[in-house]
């Protein structure tokens, strides 16, 4: 089963359309072994820990059982807290997008009851829940059982922890008995045995069984960062750590051919690699990333695999694994051939869980690191600058040279004429020396009225202030006078826009080139 697709899985085509239009490759171990079963529509239980798909490898059979024309409760969901209840729902609702009528409903506590009695009461086929609340409901009978035809207990051994396990009782003695019973859960007490033992007809039992981390040259790291910061902090990791190769990793292929296309556009060579490509395409790929004719290998978990190329000196997990086995074979791509190397993983908001149970899993401490400033990619530049002068003296061979410095020596200083060829070098290569207002930590502060708007060009695309502002006045129809702030940098700029005419100045710009280069522009902080 190790290369089955979700074709082959059994699934209704409308739940492929959507796995398609989210990009997911193939399926991971936990869906492998439990969607066929599901939908067999025998009883399971489920040993897997949070960050193995374990959602979609009970949701997705949910769906393809689910009859859209009875608008009736059939499914019911049961979860510990009331954000994996909404989290549950709201992948349900990205897997049947494409089946009309099926609804999903969350039900918890701490949201007004007659808000869910009038959802329910509209046509509701898949309830997720807690287990406080939807007992609530059951007694008030606004919840019709007489269709539920399958219970999951997601993270069962936590519910058990919190207390609930009357409340399940409960809730499974009111459900009728013909139906699938299915329990999910990362460790198997002995409360979990006897649930199954009292509510579980011949239980199929599923369990994946993870590989060991064998890395342990790879320091590894982790940068907490908001959803629509991610490009930015990827652009100052690669700038800060630029030296050799690096795999940057993506859950989808969609995510993979946007990534790139935003990275080519700020002048990184980056070149990404996913299923959807043929072998030839990945082959002409590779050849380029052994070559170093690319420095960046953006790529999805399944077309990575094989990869061995010993000069990795970097691993990015732009998105973190969906799977905890994916994090080792990621990771892995580097420290080749006992080399030491280093992987960075993007953590956002409730990810932080998902990271915890990657260190349980790996046994290895996973080191929080603050994101580069503008001012460390300065001294990051500098550092490189000085290292190729120690370099260049230390090859010898500078006979002519020393010999044009001896004469400016006679009328001007050694430090005053090295200074100035310094000047020379970094004004050309556009290396900030100055400290400099860093937008990153400052995004929000603009005038009253005004709205601050990226753009993906800057200093090394060979444009100045002027450029930007002729562009906004005959181009994006918008009077100079109106125009505050332009805070440039090396690859990209602010704008400040009365916020009435920033619609008209975003939908306006996007049409244009400036220099040759394709204008993206967006609020700023919306990145």
């Amino acid at each position: 089963m190790n290369n089955i697709t979700f074709e082959e899985l059994g699934l209704r085509k409308e739940i492929i359309r959507a796995i398609d239009d989210l990009g997911f490759e193939e399926p991971t171990p936990i869906q492998k072994s439990a969607i066929p079963y599901m939908l067999q529509k025998k009883d399971i239980i489920g040993q897997a820990q949070t960050g193995t798909g374990k959602t979609a490898a009970f949701g997705m059979p949910i769906i393809h059982n689910i009859q859209a024309d009875i608008k009736a409760p059939q499914a019911l969901i049961l979860t510990p807290t009331r954000e994996l209840a909404i989290q549950v729902a709201d992948e349900i609702r990205k897997f049947s997008k494409y089946i009309h009528g099926v609804k999903t409903l969350a039900i918890y506590g701490g949201q007004p009851i007659e808000r869910q009695i009038k959802a329910l009461k509209a046509g509701v086929q898949i309830i997720t829940g807690t287990p406080g609340r939807l007992l609530d409901h059951i007694r008030r009978r606004t919840i019709r059982l007489n269709e539920i035809n399958i219970v999951v207990l997601d993270e069962a051994d936590q519910m058990l922890d919190m207390g609930f396990q009357e409340d399940i009782e409960n809730i499974l003695k009111e459900i009728p008995k013909e139906r699938q019973t299915v329990l999910f859960s990362a460790t198997i007490p002995k409360e979990i045995e006897a649930l199954a033992k009292n509510y579980q007809k011949n239980p199929k039992k599923v369990k994946v069984v993870h590989e060991k981390l064998t890395v342990p040259l790879i320091e590894q790291y982790y940068f907490e960062v908001k959803a629509r910061e991610k490009l930015e902090v990827l652009c100052r990791v690669l700038d800060m750590e630029k030296e050799g190769l690096s795999v940057i990793f993506c859950r989808t292929k969609k995510g993979v051919d946007e990534l790139v296309e935003s990275l080519q556009s700020r002048g990184y060579f980056a070149e990404g690699i996913h299923g959807d490509l043929k072998q030839a395409q990945r082959d002409r790929v590779m050849k380029k990333f052994r070559e170093g004719t690319i420095e960046l290998l953006v790529a999805t978990d399944v077309a990575a695999r094989g990869i061995d190329v010993e000069n990795v000196e970097m691993v990015i997990n732009y998105d973190i694994p969906e799977d905890l086995e994916y994090y080792v074979h990621r990771i892995g791509r580097t420290g080749r051939a006992g080399k030491a190397g280093v992987a960075y993983t993007f953590v956002t908001g409730k990810q932080i869980r998902l990271l915890k149970s990657i260190e349980k899993f790996t046994k290895t401490k996973i080191k929080r690191k603050k994101v580069p400033t503008i001012n460390d990619l300065a001294e990051r530049q500098r550092e490189l600058f000085s290292n190729r002068i120690i370099k260049v003296i230390e090859e010898g061979h500078l006979g002519p040279y020393t010999s044009m410095i001896e004469r400016l020596a006679e009328e001007y200083s050694s430090i005053d004429i090295a200074a100035a060829l310094a000047k020379i070098i970094m004004e050309k290569n556009r290396v900030e020396l100055e400290e400099v207002k860093d937008p990153f930590e400052n995004t929000g502060a603009t005038e009253s009225g005004m709205a601050r708007i990226f753009l993906n060009i800057g200093k090394r695309d060979r444009v100045k202030v002027g450029d930007i502002l002729g562009a906004i006045v005959n181009k994006a129809k918008i009077e100079g006078s109106s125009v505050g702030t332009i805070d440039m940098f090396d690859k990209f700029t602010f704008v400040e826009i009365p916020i009435d005419l920033a619609a008209k100045f975003t939908s306006n710009i996007n049409k244009i080139r400036i220099k040759g280069k394709k204008i993206k522009a967006e609020p700023a902080n919306s990145r």
